[in-house]
């Protein structure tokens, strides 16, 4: 019996041993797995700190493209004042203006001359729209100018000429005697006409760039008719013609006695030349 005993406490330790030998190697195995990923996680990390880098990096302002865009187009229409109208109203839709408008009707044709000023933003979908209508299209022309560098260089120059206004300013206060106040003062008015300047034209650059003009002539076909020029009845143009007759008679006469100076020349040229005549008779 103690036998029996005995052998079931060994086997009972053999088993206890293995086990604690199969922890021991899945441990060894498994630890530096976990500690691999956790050194990934630590890294991959957005609250892992980051050593700052030894890059530059270089910040660049980004410049807005300045393009003036305009263009013309002439429309053939069969009816002219409903297209008017369909025009009228396409202007309104995208925020435009008329700038002139003017109509003319001739024997051949009626037509509209528009010019018409669109937000940029606008503009190739109002041609769009243009274009969508019941009409033949006789020209078209559509052009792109590029004003970036005049921005630029305008909008340096007035920077520059500002920074130079100023710095009169505090010299004008500074001055002491009359010949300096009068020296920059002078100055003083020429860079503020310059500055003015440079201003009106960057105000009229960014009309042109944020509104683009569109120069549209629609024009109507008419065949020709021939309108004979009203006359007056007979009796009517006799009485014109007498009395125009007698008026040109009447002025006739009033021109020979307004160049009398003329006749008195003429009378003793006369004169002179007949009595030379008879004295070389009498010769």
């Amino acid at each position: 019996m103690k036998q029996i005993i005995s052998l079931l406490i060994l086997a009972l330790l053999n088993i206890s041993c293995q086990k604690q030998r199969e922890s021991v190697r899945y441990a060894a195995e498994i630890v530096p797995e976990m500690a691999s990923d956790t050194q990934e996680t630590v890294k991959n990390s957005p609250e892992s700190p980051v050593l700052p880098s030894t890059t530059l990096v270089k910040t660049q302002e980004v410049i807005k493209k300045k393009i003036i865009k305009d263009g013309r187009m002439g429309l053939r229409v069969s009816e002219l004042e409903k297209t008017k109208v369909r025009v009228d109203t396409l202007v309104r839709a995208f925020s435009g203006y008329y700038a002139n408008e003017s109509f003319n009707n001739t024997d051949y044709e009626s037509s509209f001359n528009l010019k018409i000023r669109i937000p940029s933003v606008n503009f190739e979908k109002f041609i769009a729209a243009i274009e969508k209508g019941e009409s033949d299209i006789l020209y078209k022309e559509i052009g792109a100018r590029d004003v970036t560098d005049e921005f630029i260089d305008l909008g340096t120059r007035l920077e520059n000429k500002r920074s130079y206004l100023k710095r009169y300013n505090e010299l004008l206060k500074q001055a002491k005697s009359v010949k300096e106040i009068l020296e920059i003062e002078e100055k003083i008015r020429g860079l503020e006409e310059e500055i003015e300047s440079t201003t009106g034209r960057l105000k009229y650059l960014a009309d042109l760039v944020d509104y683009s003009t569109l120069d549209l002539t629609i024009s109507k076909h008419k065949d020709y008719k021939y309108n004979p020029e009203n006359r007056d009845m007979f009796w009517e143009r006799l009485k014109q013609s007498l009395s125009k007759g007698w008026f040109g008679f009447v002025d006739f006469i009033l021109f020979l006695i307004k160049i009398w100076p003329f006749w008195i020349v003429v009378s003793l040229g006369f004169y002179f030349w007949k009595r030379i005549k008879t004295r070389k008779r009498k010769k």
